[in-house]
C-alpha cells in the first residue's frame, strides 16, 4: 500500500501531538516569554494572595527572570526578602522551572 504525498513531504507530522507540536513552536519563538508572563498574572494572585496582586503593577519575564513591578515602597520590601519563595512558588504553579531569578523594580 503506498504512502500518501502528505507522508512524504511531512514525515512527521502525523507522529506529533497538536499540543506537542506547539509546545515545540513556543520553545523556538519569541512568544514564549509573553506567554509564560500572561500565565504567570493568571496565577499570581493565587500564589501571592490578593493585597499583593493588587499593588503589583506589571510582571515581566526577560530570560527567565520574573521582573515585578510596584510603586509600594513597603511592598517592595517585602517581595524583596521573598525572592526565593516566589521562584518556588511560581514554577510550582506552572508546573516546570519557568524562573530563574526575581528582579523587584
Amino acid at each position: 500500500m503506498p504512502l500518501s504525498l502528505s507522508a512524504y513531504i511531512y514525515p512527521m507530522a502525523s507522529e506529533l501531538k497538536l499540543g506537542d507540536a506547539l509546545k515545540q513552536f513556543l520553545e523556538k519563538s519569541n512568544l514564549k516569554n509573553g506567554i509564560r508572563a500572561v500565565q504567570i498574572e493568571g496565577v499570581w494572585e493565587e500564589v501571592m494572595g490578593k493585597t499583593i496582586a493588587r499593588y503589583t503593577d506589571k510582571i515581566q519575564i526577560i530570560n527567565q527572570t520574573l521582573f515585578i513591578y510596584t510603586a509600594v515602597g513597603p511592598l517592595k520590601q517585602e517581595l524583596l526578602y521573598q525572592k526565593p519563595k516566589i521562584i518556588e512558588r511560581i514554577n510550582e504553579a506552572l508546573g516546570e522551572k519557568v524562573i530563574k531569578e526575581v528582579v523587584i523594580q
